[in-house]
């Protein structure tokens, strides 16, 4: 598991937005929307139901890589998307 350093870590980079996806973790009744690389973050770190799958592993980097403003949002995004089609995890991707 991938640990974030600091209290603020988080809170200052979740306004970076991207389009957003709808996510239907197992035993959930409504999606969750994640919209911003905290949402993501969080959802990586705290909700995911594995930690193993290379995918996964890929994603988490990614999106504490966007955190960091070494790599844009966008790829954060697709890296989740890609751990959610190698676990399973049913996704709506909303594009406006």
């Amino acid at each position: 598991m991938f640990m974030m350093q600091g209290p603020n870590v988080m809170n200052r980079y979740t306004s970076h937005q991207f389009p957003a996806l709808r996510i239907l973790m197992s035993g959930q009744d409504k999606y969750s929307v994640v919209r911003t690389l905290g949402d993501a973050a969080t959802m990586l770190i705290s909700q995911w139901p594995g930690d193993d799958g290379e995918e996964y592993v890929v994603a988490v980097r990614t999106c504490l890589d966007a955190i960091r403003g070494t790599t844009p949002p966008g790829a954060a995004r697709e890296a989740l998307m890609r751990a959610a089609d190698e676990a399973g995890i049913r996704y709506l991707s909303v594009v406006h």
